[in-house]
C-alpha cells in the first residue's frame, strides 16, 4: 500500500478504466494493465516538444506512468507503455516523496504545467500526488494528457481538478482500434469521455499572458500513414459531436518503431500528401482553432527512457 493513501477501494477490486478488470492490484493476479496499487511511474521530466501552449517557454513537467491501458503496435513510448517487453524502466519504484521532490525541481526550473501521460489505469495515484502538491503549496496547472479510453465518470471526477485535458482521439471504427491498439470498443467509450471533457471545458481554451494554457481542452489526432479514411472520419466525429470550435492538434510527428517494421503500411513515414488532406478536411470541416505540425516533427520526437530526459535533443 502506497504511504499515506488508502487504496482499498479503488485497487481491491479494480475498475479504474474501462476494462474493468476486477482484480485485486494488490495481489500477483494482475489485470490489463499488469500494473500493482503503487504509482508505475517510469520517468518524471521537463517536456518542451508539447503543443506551444501546453509547453510554454520552459516546458511542461511530464508524468509518465508505465504499461497502458491500450496498447498500440505503434506507441512511440513503447519502452514503458509495452506490457510484452522486459525493459528495465517500465515500472520504477517511486515513492510519493521523491515524486514530489522530482516534480518541484521541475517547477523550481521555471515549469508551469505538471502532465500526467497515460493515467487512465492511475487515476488514484494522480489525485494523491495533485493532493500533495497541493498541501505542499504548489499550484502548477495540471495538464491529463489521455488516450482518452476512460470511464465518464473518470472524468467526471476529475471537474475542478484537471485545468487542461489533452486526449487522443485515435480512430473512427473499432476495427481499427483492435487491430493497432487491442482495444475493440474504443469509439464509443473515446467520444463519450471527450464529450464530458467538453462539458467541463467548452470551446474556450483560457490562456496566461505569457500564452500559456491555463484551462481548457485540446484534442489531439495522430495522423497514421495508410490510414487517412480514419483520420478523415475522426474530424467528422469531432465536428458533429463536440464542435468545431475545439482546439484540435493534427500530428504528422508519427515515426514507425522496431515493432511495426514488417507492417504494410506503419513500417513507414506520413506522406506530405496523404497529411495535407486531412489538413483540407480539418478546413473543409470548418474548424477554427488548433495546430498543424511540420512534416519533418517525426525527426523530433521519438523518446528514449533509457535517459534520465528522454526527450533531450
Amino acid at each position: 500500500m502506497i504511504s499515506g493513501y488508502n487504496y482499498i477501494n479503488e485497487f481491491k477490486n479494480c475498475e479504474q478504466c474501462p476494462h474493468e478488470c476486477g482484480v485485486n492490484r494488490y495481489s500477483k493476479k494482475l489485470g490489463y494493465c499488469k500494473c500493482s496499487a503503487s504509482f508505475n511511474i517510469s520517468s518524471i521530466c521537463i517536456h518542451k516538444g508539447e503543443e506551444p501552449v501546453i509547453s510554454g517557454f520552459n516546458g511542461i513537467c511530464n508524468i509518465f506512468f508505465s504499461s497502458c491501458n491500450m496498447q498500440c503496435i505503434y506507441c512511440q513510448n513503447h519502452q514503458i507503455s509495452s506490457h510484452g517487453n522486459n525493459y528495465e524502466l517500465r515500472i520504477t519504484s517511486y515513492e510519493l516523496k521523491e515524486i514530489i521532490a522530482e516534480i518541484a525541481k521541475c517547477l523550481e526550473n521555471g515549469c508551469q504545467s505538471v502532465g500526467f501521460v497515460s493515467p487512465s489505469h492511475h487515476i488514484p495515484q494522480m489525485k494523491l500526488i495533485i493532493r500533495t502538491l497541493t498541501a505542499e503549496g504548489y499550484k502548477p496547472i495540471y495538464v491529463m494528457n489521455t488516450n482518452a479510453y476512460d470511464k465518464v465518470e473518470t472524468i467526471k471526477s476529475l471537474e475542478g481538478i484537471i485545468d487542461v485535458y489533452l486526449p487522443d482521439f485515435k480512430y473512427s471504427d473499432n476495427i481499427l482500434s483492435k487491430e493497432l491498439s487491442g482495444v475493440s470498443n474504443y469509439c464509443e467509450i473515446a467520444l463519450l469521455s471527450i464529450k464530458e471533457m467538453y462539458n467541463q471545458k467548452g470551446d474556450f481554451l483560457n490562456m496566461d499572458n505569457d500564452g500559456l494554457a491555463t484551462s481548457g481542452l485540446i484534442i489531439r489526432h495522430l495522423v497514421l500513414p495508410g490510414y487517412i479514411d480514419s483520420s478523415l472520419n475522426v474530424l467528422r466525429m469531432i465536428a458533429e459531436n463536440v464542435s468545431t470550435k475545439v482546439h484540435i492538434s493534427l500530428m504528422s510527428q508519427y515515426s514507425p518503431t522496431i515493432h511495426v517494421c514488417n507492417h504494410p503500411y506503419l513500417k513507414r513515414k506520413l506522406t506530405e500528401k496523404e497529411y495535407q488532406i486531412v489538413v483540407e478536411e480539418m478546413e473543409r470541416l470548418g474548424f477554427e482553432n488548433g495546430w498543424f505540425q511540420e512534416l519533418d516533427s517525426s525527426d523530433y520526437y521519438l523518446p528514449d527512457f533509457s535517459s534520465s530526459q528522454p526527450f533531450a535533443s
